[in-house]
């Protein structure tokens, strides 16, 4: 029997934009506990992206974050000794999380610049609808998409 379920943590909004989202970004790029540096990263990140579309970059960033979240995910389920791949549909608040972890990720990835240039451009490539986090969501679509045979295990 499993234990119950760990409570909700309440989030808190970052205190520059006054955005829930930005400070979970903040919380996701943060490194070692060291909150002020991702804040600065993330900010610069966002002053980047101000200067280069003239647009408010809290707007810019909420779109590229639509764009890049999954809508469905394969999750694996065993049944009888085989294990299938199961398409799901993805809660709104967790598609935007993997989204989040996706963009740092590829941006971490990335060499030659600074980590506030490295995600101002995964962040505008997002809102364009082209870049690798765009790939990637398309990727977990086509395999979601592909075992939708075995939608009907739904767990």
């Amino acid at each position: 029997m499993r234990r119950r379920r760990a409570p909700k943590r309440e989030k808190l909004n970052d205190p520059k934009y006054d955005s829930l989202v930005v400070g979970d970004f903040v919380n996701i790029v943060m490194f070692s506990g060291k909150k002020s540096t991702a804040q600065r990263i993330v900010y610069g990140a966002f002053d980047i992206i101000s200067e280069k579309t003239k647009e408010d970059p809290l707007k810019v960033f909420k779109a590229a974050l639509d764009n890049a979240r999954p809508r469905v995910a394969v999750k694996p389920r065993r049944i009888g000794g085989a294990t299938y791949q199961v398409p799901l549909e993805v809660p709104q608040d967790r598609g935007a999380s993997i989204a989040l972890r996706w963009m740092r990720d590829i941006a971490r990835k990335k060499k030659g610049k600074s980590m506030g240039e490295k995600l101002a451009d995964e962040i505008l490539s997002a809102y364009k609808n082209e870049g690798s986090v765009i790939k990637k969501k398309e990727d977990t679509h086509k395999m979601a998409e592909s075992n939708r045979a075995f939608a009907h295990f739904k767990i």
